[in-house]
């Protein structure tokens, strides 16, 4: 097993950190499929689906969102000050996209820390061919065919500019897609999957389970690894710096909440092609707050050859931010 190869000597840690975000997020239990914890509020029919209670002010503006867009709206938040939770759609599932990278690189950190010291500054070659198909994508590893770059360098390339070629490099110092889909069992999510690398992750049609996660699953691993013990706290700072420095997602969950609250995102865009399906996911600093919030959003349009829209996830955030009692 790959896990057993790259995370054994971490196992018990990472049990007890997926306990203690259990007992922190209070016992969510992630229920896929549409009709999970379905229910009645003032006549009108709610889904949350990860066992999440139901909040009808946040589930009426994004049935009234959801009508306008033409789509389907998955999101969850998490205030990790105060133990609330919100969600909606949260158990279904919903396409990583470019989402992957984020989890992709703190897997390759727990590697580096606990079996390779020394791999994130280890400089990784590639030839022009093996770039075939993600030139496109990868705005900063073409720039660095000749040189090579350190895993520590692909992290900061994939989560700020969302570069696909650097994702699928540090794929390959975990096992490939089959090992991160193991780090997330690892962590205690046994709802997040990755099949694929890119271009061809990025392929969804509507009821695909492969290269999938859920609202509820997603943000509950991104809490453990942007504030739970499963990280070394060096590499944990490391990686929300990371995310604090993105530039992809300026237009979505960052533009839905005020401007002097800090933010450290990843967004996942599959195109217009894939049902304009379009996601994100945060770590979010209220001033003169003690703890963070946690949202994750995830779209998707009813109708192929749909472009996504960014309007839906900042409107999103700003509804998930109210209902936390944030705003």
């Amino acid at each position: 097993m790959v896990s057993d190869l790259l995370f054994g000597m971490t196992r018990l840690r990472l049990g007890v950190a997926a306990l203690t975000a259990s007992a922190m997020l209070g016992g969510i239990a992630y229920v896929t499929g549409a009709g999970a914890d379905e229910r009645s509020i003032s006549g009108v029919v709610v889904r949350t689906g990860s066992g999440v209670p139901a909040d009808a002010g946040l589930n009426r503006t994004l049935q009234e969102l959801e009508k306008s867009y033409d789509g389907r709206i998955g999101a969850m938040g998490i205030d990790l000050g105060t133990g609330r939770k919100v969600g909606y759609r949260a158990g279904e599932r919903f396409p990583f996209n470019s989402m992957f990278k984020v989890f992709a690189c703190a897997a390759v950190l727990g590697k580096a820390r606990t079996h390779e010291p020394g791999l994130m500054d280890k400089v990784l070659r590639w030839k022009p061919a093996d770039m075939a198909g993600l030139t496109e994508n990868s705005p900063e590893t073409t720039e660095y065919t000749d040189t090579g770059m350190t895993p520590a360098q692909l992290c900061r390339a994939g989560i700020t500019k969302s570069d696909g070629f650097a994702g699928n490099t540090l794929l390959k110092q975990i096992g490939g897609p089959r090992g991160l889909t193991e780090f997330f069992r690892a962590t205690g999510d046994r709802t997040s999957r990755l099949d694929r690398p890119e271009p061809w992750l990025t392929e969804w049609e509507p009821g695909e389970v492969r290269d999938t996660t859920t609202p509820a699953a997603a943000a509950r691993t991104f809490t453990e690894l942007t504030t739970g013990e499963t990280l070394h706290h060096r590499d944990r700072t490391r990686l929300v710096g990371w995310l604090k420095a993105s530039l992809t997602g300026a237009t979505r969950i960052r533009a839905g909440l005020p401007k002097d609250w800090t933010v450290g995102d990843k967004t996942g865009t599959g195109g217009a092609g894939n049902h304009g399906t379009a996601n994100d996911v945060a770590i979010v600093w209220v001033p003169g707050s003690k703890a963070p919030m946690i949202l994750s959003v995830f779209t998707n349009r009813n109708a192929d050859d749909t472009a996504h829209d960014d309007k839906v996830i900042a409107s999103t955030a700003t509804a998930l931010a109210k209902a936390l009692g944030r705003w």
